[in-house]
């Protein structure tokens, strides 16, 4: 007698169960799932540079929306370098009250939170920082007049920078955070250092990769004695800046083989800076790609899995449920990292992990016009933060003119608004 077939997969379900797997951490800590709020910079903070109730608004939303885990927009730690007006700042425990109540809004659905930890260097607008600081004296590229030329960093005020990231650190993790990331990506501060484009130094932080790499491992150990079981360290690393004679990634490989030595407990990987900005490219997976492949860093991913074990997020270019499940399936990505979809649909990953959607949704903001586009794109999401932080909901399918009229209104004070991730 044949046995009884066995039920075909269903398959979203299938997918469900992948994402809905917890992931343990390096350090002990567990992820609930495999979905994380990958950072935006939000622009909301009050006076003062602190969280108020637009930020604990928000995130409230995000944690009740399902993802496990949320890292925040970038935290600055110095106030007299932001790289927009509306940063949050941690420089000490003065303002613990606000930041412990940001901490708890953000935790209310079962996610754990992280504060992402960044310096902006040279990628300070003129119109916040008159003259900002880089490893050396080079300029941005094909920005205009919207940034200042950087001076150069004193060797002491380069110890003084990492001294106030671990101060930071223990801030957060004093105020009830779960862990901090360190932003090493996207042309700031620790990117600036990594590149031999933008740090042209000859003393012992310039030079060599291992020169080039000592600012990021000295900010993993400032903020290390704060980590443990129930507090996570983290970096966001680029795959490559994706500039002629800059970081690549072969670079990034020996940097990651590097930080493994010093306790890192997930590496976010991503790539480019302003001066070549495709981590904020709404673009379609490359031509003869599958669904399998639809995010943007993966391919790196898959190299950069045969040199460490660290769990690895990806974030830029999932939206479908199906693209995520097998980048998780695949062994290289353990952590799916979602952005501007979650500006759109807050509650995404819950409605993936319980099969009610399958996919994200994809407004069409294209005018043709590339300039115009990249800054509808920017303002239209920007204004869905702001519209969340005031408890209202998204304008998910707004049209060209609506999308037009939502980036008029949001808040415009970077030359990227809302991309800085």
């Amino acid at each position: 007698m044949n046995p009884t077939p066995t039920p075909p997969e269903n398959r979203l379900s299938g997918e469900a169960a992948v994402l809905s797997a917890p992931l343990v951490l390096p350090n002990g800590q567990v992820l609930p799932n495999r979905i994380a709020k990958a950072a935006m910079s939000e622009q909301l903070a009050v006076r003062g540079q602190l969280p108020g109730d637009a930020l604990r608004t928000l995130y409230e939303r995000w944690s009740q929306g399902g993802s496990g885990l949320l890292i925040t927009g970038h935290v600055m730690v110095d106030p007299g370098a932001l790289g927009e007006p509306s940063n949050v700042v941690v420089t000490d425990g003065t303002d613990l009250a606000s930041l412990r109540a940001w901490a708890r809004a953000a935790r209310v659905g079962g996610s754990k939170v992280w504060m992402q930890l960044n310096h902006p260097g040279r990628q300070s607008p003129r119109t916040v920082t008159s003259r900002p600081v880089a490893p050396s004296e080079v300029p941005l590229q094909g920005l205009g007049p919207a940034f200042a030329p950087p001076r150069a960093l004193s060797d002491g005020e380069i110890v003084g920078i990492i001294a106030r990231f671990g101060a930071a650190a223990a801030v957060a993790r004093e105020a009830g955070f779960d862990g901090v990331q360190l932003h090493a990506a996207h042309g700031y501060l620790a990117s600036q250092f990594l590149s031999p484009r933008t740090n042209r130094r000859t003393d012992r932080w310039g030079g060599s990769l291992e020169n080039r790499m000592r600012f990021l491992r000295e900010l993993v150990r400032a903020v290390s004695p704060s980590r443990s079981r129930e507090f996570a360290v983290s970096v966001k690393l680029n795959s490559a800046d994706f500039q002629r004679g800059g970081f690549d990634d072969r670079d990034a490989l020996e940097v990651l083989k590097a930080l493994d030595a010093e306790g890192v407990d997930l590496y976010e990987l991503s790539g480019g800076s302003y001066e070549r900005a495709v981590m904020w490219e709404d673009r379609p997976p490359p031509q003869g790609s599958t669904l399998d492949r639809e995010a943007f860093f993966l391919t790196f991913a898959d190299d950069a899995r045969k040199v460490t074990r660290t769990p690895l997020m990806v974030t830029g270019g999932f939206r479908t449920a199906r693209g995520m499940a097998l980048a998780v399936r695949s062994g290289s990505v353990d952590l799916v990292g979602l952005a501007r979809p979650l500006a759109l649909e807050p509650d995404l990953p819950a409605k993936i992990l319980t099969g009610r959607a399958d996919r994200a949704a994809r407004p069409s903001l294209k005018t043709g016009l590339r300039q115009l586009d990249a800054l509808l794109e920017g303002g239209y999401h920007q204004h869905q933060l702001q519209r969340m932080g005031q408890g209202k909901d998204p304008e998910v399918h707004p049209g060209i003119l609506g999308a037009l009229s939502a980036a008029a209104r949001s808040t415009l004070f970077s030359p990227r608004p809302g991309l800085a991730r």
